[in-house]
Order: structure tokens, then sequence, then C-alpha cells
């Protein structure tokens, strides 16, 4: 029985729920031995590997789809077990083995029915391995160059959607961790180098959650060093985006203390970033 891997997508990453197979005897291939599983038709072994699957039995779904490809490699059923290895890999946490199968599925078949799910769980695997932003943030920028290629290369793809929310908090991990330094940086009195970081996240990263702290850091550290022309561009900029920020109200609380206010100045880097933000760029 031809069993299409495209008809399992949804149930097996969204719902998370197996496929129904029919046509092979699944109480047999829940307890099965390693005898023979070589020597079986792909077409029994992939139905197994289904089965396996629908089960809950991932290690034995997963030996069934690798022995396929030491079978016939690049037959057609190979194609289809190589697409269904790199999803067991994904959902059992091996999640540096579903990028490298879903790499050689995408190398040898980069124009097929599958080629977008294959490489929206190579995004999802690089998204699994994300950690907070006091450690290092490659699998956030990782994530955010697999997704994107869901996103580019395939518009019409079903994962377009859970592509980009993907690529949108990998970088708000990215500017996250730009802020985490800049703040050690402003809290040693280090202003260049804690300014160099906040400026990062306002150039790079205006889109993400962290955009109205840098603005605000950015207000104290240019104050603290008595660059005042760029400590008030940076809280008008704020303002004009954020007028209801806590962040906003803190940076304009700061400038009053000396007698200030905020007053952009257009010259400013921090102007012409400003115009970004306003046109949502």
């Amino acid at each position: 029985m031809k069993i299409t891997a495209r008809a399992l997508l949804v149930s097996l990453l969204l719902a998370g729920t197996g496929a129904v197979v029919t046509g092979c005897d699944t109480k047999r291939d829940i307890d099965i031995t390693k005898l023979g599983v070589e020597t079986d038709p792909p077409e029994l072994l992939y139905n197994q590997g289904l089965a396996n699957i629908k089960a809950g039995n991932m290690t034995e779904a997963g030996k069934k789809f690798d022995a396929i490809n030491q079978q016939q490699p690049f037959s057609e059923w190979a194609r289809k077990a190589l697409v269904m290895s790199t999803f067991v890999k994904y959902r059992t946490g091996a999640y540096d083995d579903a990028v490298q199968t879903g790499n050689s599925y995408l190398k040898q078949y980069p124009g097929s029915e599958d080629a977008d799910y294959v490489q929206y769980l190579v995004g999802s695997s690089y998204a699994k391995q994300i950690v907070d932003v006091t450690q290092d943030q490659r699998a956030a920028q990782q994530t955010i160059e697999a997704m994107s290629k869901v996103v580019s290369n395939y518009p019409n793809s079903q994962y377009v959607s859970d592509a980009q929310a993907k690529i949108r908090f990998a970088r708000d991990q990215l500017a996250g961790k730009e802020m985490q330094i800049g703040r050690y940086y402003l809290e040693r009195k280090d202003y260049l180098a804690a300014i160099a970081r906040f400026r990062i996240v306002v150039e790079q990263y205006p889109t993400t959650n962290q955009i109205e702290e840098a603005l605000a850091r950015l207000v104290e550290a240019y104050y603290a060093m008595g660059i005042v022309q760029e400590a008030q561009t940076a809280a008008a900029v704020l303002g004009h985006n954020y007028p209801d920020s806590r962040w906003y109200a803190d940076s304009y609380k700061l400038l009053k203390t000396g007698g200030l206010s905020p007053n952009e100045n257009e010259g400013s880097w921090i102007s012409r970033a400003g115009k970004k933000l306003l046109l949502g760029t």
C-alpha cells in the first residue's frame, strides 16, 4: 500500500498524533525483532515504521526508515523514509541528527514535495536548542537562517506562519543577548561598550521586544557620559514610538533631573533608526 509522507505531516508534527495506517499487521510490528529487517520489502518497512510511530515506538520506527535507506538508497521509498527519519529524530530529541538527516534530504531532493516540511524540521530542531540569553545563542541564529529558507523558498507552505513565529522568537533571543551584555558593561560604567551593544539592538533588532529598554539604556549611558544631545534624542525617539512605555517615563525623569527634556537631533544615528521604527522596519 502506498502512503505518502505529505499526507501525514500535519497529524504527525502539529497535532502530535500518528498516521492511520492500513494494510499492515501493526500488532506483529510493534513486537518485531531485528530478524529479517534488512531484507523486508521497502514498502513493508515503511508501513511498519508508520505503525510504530502510531504506537509510540519511535526508536523502532527509526530503525525501519533507516533500513530502507540502507537497502535501496536514492529510491522513492528511500526519499520518503528520509523524511520520516528526520521527523523521528526530531520527535525523539536527537536534534543534531535530525539536522544532519534533514540537510542530507534537502541536498538530494531540493525540489521535492516534502522539501518545505524537511526544511521546517531542520529549523525546528535548531529552535529546540535555543537556550537562555545568558548562554551562547548560536542556535537562535541557526533557527533564523533555517526558517528564513522556509519563508523565502516555500512561500506557499503551510509551515510559513510558524516559521515566522520562530524567527521572531529567535530574534528576540539575539536582541536579549545583546541587552544582557550591554547591561553588564553599563553596570561597570564602561559606557562606550554598553552603547555599542544597545546600538546593535536598535539598528538590527528594532522589531523585537527589547527595543524600548535599548533606547532607555542609551539615554542612561549617554547622559552618564555627558553627551546630553544623544541622550535627549534617544528619549525623544523612545517617546515618539512608545509614549506609554515605563522605559520612556524613566528616561524622561532622568533627563529632568538635569533640567533637560527629550529633544531629537535629526543628524543622530538614533534619529535615523527611529524613522525606521515609525515605518515598522
